[in-house]
């Protein structure tokens, strides 16, 4: 079996922030002046409200549509044809007021029923001077894999990817929309082709939602067998971009062979490979770490003797390992006289057999790739397990022994402003099971900082400060719990 990693070139594209312009400027430019076409701007129970009133010249209404960043989304369609699918889409609701005016109304992100990540406004910290609007909706998925039927998944070419609608021979214009352009519902003109209409589009690796918008109506890929909710009513179409391909050379006469590894949890019929004229074949989307597999051909477990790095099954055999990503070097200085030195960690589920470490002249060490997020690890010295003296971070664990704490590409900077005259302040949540004194913040002027990489979604956490616990009170975002002192809420973008 042979492994190909595709790697890809980075590219970059000009994504407008439309829904956190838009929020900006609601929020600081509150009243408007009289004459602006707008006849009332609202914050009210959680939703961004925007009335315009009747009869607007194409003028105003290109005007209104610039200052706030709002082109693209589809007012001008709903002005011009009163088809609303397109605002719909972007999670818009539109509604009549009695004085015959326009209502258009959208959530804001206080509360935690807000599922969109389209939807979603981190109202801290550095990340609302980036993009919101994402290249991929990977949402912490290690895996996946296209589905289609009457045709094959999109063919892919130096990063560039061919969509293809079949059919719809009546259309007069077919565009693409997708999470990869923020919804646009006329960006991407497809062209017609004798049999159906494509668009080529750049992606990186990772899941992307898409539709097709036939003639102004959105309409999901009938081919595709892969769908899912978007959080807020709207069901798309799953495109995965691929960035490994999996490839069994030989057993030509097997009836079925499927892949199962660590990124599926070892679920022996997910993964289906398909028969081709050079063996079987899976292309798979896989994410930054490290992961070990093996094929199972008519029932018979099989590493693969092709690749050269294989792992301890713990049952006699071999695993087949397969990296993805720049590794990190593990290091336990010391133990000389140790026979063997294991590392294991919540990477490789705590297999204490799996990952041996190579003696070096100071001590041990091994290259292991993760990818990002926080991790708790340990090292295994002669079967007795030994925190890491070289990183002062540490969690706890249900031994009570604790385990040493890494975090790989923090992507969140929690920052306790004036609070000068603590002793000492630590930040806790769900990243580290609430441990209120293993992630000691650093003193910044008046500030205490700390950077932690933070999940998909919805995190909760509090400030432990001088032994007392507080919610953050720069954050407006925060939830009742269970002891009635609330937690407070972060939302974090898709990755």
């Amino acid at each position: 079996m042979e492994v190909n990693r595709h790697i890809f070139s980075s590219w970059s594209r000009l994504l407008r922030l439309c829904r956190v312009s838009l929020f900006i400027l609601l929020w600081f430019q509150l009243p408007v002046n009289g004459q602006d076409p707008v006849k009332k701007y609202t914050i009210k129970d959680g939703k961004m409200l925007i009335e315009l009133g009747k009869g607007m010249s194409p003028a105003a209404l290109d005007t209104f549509l610039e200052q706030f960043n709002l082109k693209g989304l589809g007012f001008h369609q709903f002005f011009q044809t009163r088809s609303a699918d397109s605002l719909h889409q972007q999670g818009w609701r539109v509604e009549q007021t009695n004085s015959g005016q326009t209502m258009f109304s959208k959530p804001l992100m206080p509360v935690g029923s807000v599922n969109n990540p389209l939807d979603r406004m981190i109202l801290a910290g550095k990340e609302n001077q980036s993009s919101s609007l994402f290249p991929a909706i990977n949402r912490g998925i290690t895996y996946g894999y296209n589905r289609f039927r009457n045709k094959n998944a999109f063919p892919e070419k130096d990063s560039v990817v061919t969509f293809y609608l079949r059919n719809a021979s009546q259309a007069r214009q077919v565009f693409l929309a997708g999470s990869f352009n923020a919804w646009a519902p006329a960006q991407h003109a497809m062209t017609r082709t004798d049999s159906g209409w494509i668009a080529r589009v750049a992606l990186v690796p990772g899941k992307h939602w898409y539709k097709f918008v036939v003639d102004g109506n959105w309409v999901v890929d009938p081919d595709n067998q892969l769908r899912e909710n978007d959080g807020s009513g709207n069901v798309n179409s799953v495109f995965f971009k691929t960035n490994t391909l999996f490839r069994l050379p030989s057993f030509q006469n097997a009836k079925r062979v499927f892949l199962a590894g660590s990124f599926n949890n070892w679920r022996e019929r997910d993964l289906p490979l398909v028969k081709t004229s050079r063996g079987w074949e899976l292309p798979l989307f896989l994410a930054q770490g490290t992961h070990i597999y093996k094929f199972i051909v008519d029932g018979q477990w099989y590493h693969d003797t092709v690749n050269p790095e294989t792992v301890p099954d713990g049952h006699g055999g071999y695993n087949s390992l397969l990296r993805l990503g720049t590794p990190r070097v593990f290091r336990l200085d010391g133990f000389p006289n140790a026979q063997e030195v294991f590392l294991a960690g919540d990477f490789n589920h705590w297999r204490d057999f799996e990952l041996r470490m190579k003696k070096t002249p100071t001590g041990w060490e091994l290259p292991y790739t993760i990818g990002p997020g926080n991790y708790a690890y340990k090292f295994k010295v002669d079967g007795k397990w030994v925190l890491d003296p070289a990183n002062p971070l540490k969690v706890g664990n249900p031994e009570g022994t604790g385990n040493s704490f890494l975090i790989v590409s923090p992507n969140h900077t929690f920052r306790l402003k004036n609070h000068g005259k603590a002793k000492a302040a630590y930040v806790a949540g769900d990243f580290n099971n609430w441990d209120p004194t293993a992630l000691r913040m650093t003193r910044e002027g008046e500030d205490w900082v700390f950077q932690v990489h933070l999940p998909v979604g919805k995190n909760r956490y509090k400030f432990f400060v001088d032994g007392e616990w507080i919610i953050d009170p720069s954050n407006k975002l925060w939830e009742q719990n269970e002891y009635n002192t609330g937690n407070s809420i972060i939302w974090v973008e898709n990755q």
